[in-house]
């Protein structure tokens, strides 16, 4: 892609100019006055995706959390994966907490053995729901 394919104001005629080069008189007709823009825009725009890859970098972190403890929860009540979510996303409705922090819990409670009250009963309640519809069957040898 050339600058011509983004900058309208550029004829196909012209020869390309660096980014923030427009030449003795900008659009604006002010000498440097669309460089100065331009440049302030592209900062903007770096920092709106330096937001954004933060944001995603996080978002991997927390799924990998919840995938390791809907593992967990597999493991411990013999749960199909799909069943695991549920309870996970059970627990967190009725701890009024949010999924990645129970998720965060279960795989410190698969280190530490410790779990707070209200989110052992919570999920306690909710494996017991899962198992009782659980479509796991035992492996065959």
């Amino acid at each position: 892609m050339t600058s011509s394919d983004v900058d309208a104001r550029r004829r196909p005629d012209e020869p390309e100019k660096p980014i923030g080069q427009d030449g003795a008189t900008g659009a604006t007709g002010a000498t440097g006055a669309t460089g100065a823009a331009d440049t302030a825009k592209q900062g903007e725009k770096v920092v709106e995706l330096q937001r954004k890859v933060i944001q995603l970098e996080k978002a991997v972190e927390s799924h990998a959390t919840v995938d390791q403890a809907i593992g967990i929860v597999v493991a411990l009540g013999k749960l199909t994966p799909d069943q695991g979510w549920t309870v996970l996303r059970e627990t967190s409705q009725h701890t009024n907490m949010k999924l990645s922090r129970i998720a965060d819990l279960v795989v410190a409670w698969g280190c530490a053995g410790e779990l707070p009250e209200n989110v052992r009963r919570a999920l306690d309640a909710s494996l017991a729901r899962a198992r009782a519809t659980s479509e796991c069957t035992e492996p065959t040898a």
